[in-house]
């Protein structure tokens, strides 16, 4: 397995600029080089002025430091002209990358990090849901080639009002990651997460109706904005990919609407129950599932991503209703199973209520095995930490023991966000996957 650490040089102050790869040295030679060849011409100009009597004697002496030793007359111009060379080049960069970079980040600090995650691994993570953004939080620092592919069978909330009322895929899966893979993460994740609703209330209190934009989240109108101005909502996530600087791009599974469909165990009897919001609240267990229209087609730049990626990770996230939808669809699920990189399965932390009661990780596995080839998975990565006390934060975690499942290699490692044990922690879940490039 493929570990990489920082660059012993990284290591000290200052020395970003000497990394091998950041694409700046060779352009410095080449300005040295090309200052040199200038300074070249300027020389031969006194002395063709010299030599005519164009330039006055003391003036001559001056320029040409007769009034130093030889190796200072060498050394002063190369000390004074290589200081004065990267001043500028240092000013004009600092000048130039301002836009771009914190303003506690040296400049050096942001190519650095800049040319090392555009060298990164092709990383494809499939899902959606509350549960892949802490897995993009992660991975964002290792890497830029980063592909999110998202379920669109979300029926809920005010991404199903929008589907609804516009005939929009639902946005709310996609504002989670594209706030997660976002240059300034804070912000932008208040800014897309932030909900019409305070505002609204006063308004109905004072009379003037209930308003339509009660209970939307910004960032869902965003996408229905740019879907109305690019005419497509493939086109919108494009043009929020460039207006947000994300470090990564964020696609959906597929560009036709579906409907994810159930058959759930209900009392000893198997009833069918139709849309994704409506699945977990059944009180049933779930025994299949498939989509309406069953022959859906694959967004082609989701099939091109992933069989050219170094590693492709399913999850965290609701098994039954974020990962499973996308490994529904046909020509999806066949380039999963002729892509050259490692599938990984990274199982959830705790049970989810209404879909994996008392599931352990084998029981994962199962479930996704059940729909699909056994020669599907590579990998599961499952959480051996159980230390943290249930009540943490304020909730009730139940672990899903890391039971090994019977057809697929199991890895555990230490995953859990120990402030609220029921969430992946970003960095150790983006290291675990990283530790599996092969």
């Amino acid at each position: 397995m493929r570990k990489k650490g920082p660059s012993p040089i990284a290591k000290l102050p200052n020395s970003r600029w000497l990394i091998p790869g950041m694409g700046i040295k060779r352009w410095l030679l080449l300005l040295g080089f090309g200052a040199l060849v200038a300074g070249m011409g300027f020389v031969y100009v006194i002395l063709v002025l010299h030599r005519y009597n164009w330039l006055p004697e003391a003036m001559y002496r001056a320029l040409t430091l007769q009034f130093l030793p030889v190796a200072w007359r060498i050394i002063l111009p190369f000390v004074l002209g290589g200081g004065m060379m990267i001043l500028a080049v240092y000013r004009l960069g600092h000048a130039l990358l301002a836009p771009f970079r914190r303003p506690d980040e040296a400049v050096s600090e942001s190519l650095y990090h800049y040319s090392r995650q555009g060298r990164g691994p092709h990383i494809v993570a499939i899902g959606g849901g509350t549960g892949m953004p802490s897995l993009l939080r992660g991975l964002r620092e290792y890497t830029r080639n980063i592909t999110a592919v998202v379920t669109v069978a979300d029926d809920g909330g005010s991404s199903g009002r929008l589907r609804r009322d516009l005939g929009l895929l639902p946005p709310g899966d996609f504002r989670n990651n594209i706030a997660a893979l976002s240059r300034d993460e804070a912000l932008m994740t208040q800014v897309l997460q932030y909900r019409f609703g305070a505002q609204v209330a006063e308004r109905e209190s004072a009379g003037n109706g209930r308003s339509e934009l009660q209970g939307h989240a910004f960032g869902n109108l965003l996408l229905a904005a740019l879907t109305g101005i690019t005419g497509s909502f493939d086109e919108a996530l494009l043009a929020a990919e460039r207006v947000l600087g994300l470090r990564g791009r964020v696609l959906p599974s597929t560009l036709e609407p579906v409907t994810l469909v159930a058959e759930v165990l209900v009392a000893g009897q198997v009833q069918r129950v139709v849309g994704e919001s409506a699945i977990p609240e059944s009180g049933g267990h779930i025994q299949h599932l498939c989509l309406e229209p069953e022959q859906v087609r694959a967004y082609p730049p989701v099939l091109k991503a992933i069989l050219q990626a170094d590693l492709i990770v399913m999850g965290p996230g609701s098994l039954y209703t974020s990962i499973l939808p996308n490994l529904l669809i046909h020509d999806l699920a066949t380039a999963l199973q002729h892509a050259r990189a490692p599938k990984i399965y990274i199982c959830n932390l705790a049970i989810q209520p209404g879909e994996t009661d008392n599931y352990t990780v084998a029981d994962h596995v199962d479930a996704i095995l059940q729909h699909l080839p056994t020669n599907f998975l590579d990998i599961v990565l499952a959480n051996d930490n159980l230390s943290v006390p249930p009540q943490t934060g304020g909730g009730q975690t139940v672990y899903v023991q890391p039971v090994a499942p019977a057809a697929v290699r199991m890895m555990t490692a230490d995953l859990v966000d120990e402030k609220r044990p029921w969430r992946h922690d970003s960095a150790k879940v983006a290291q675990a996957v990283i530790s599996l490039l092969p």
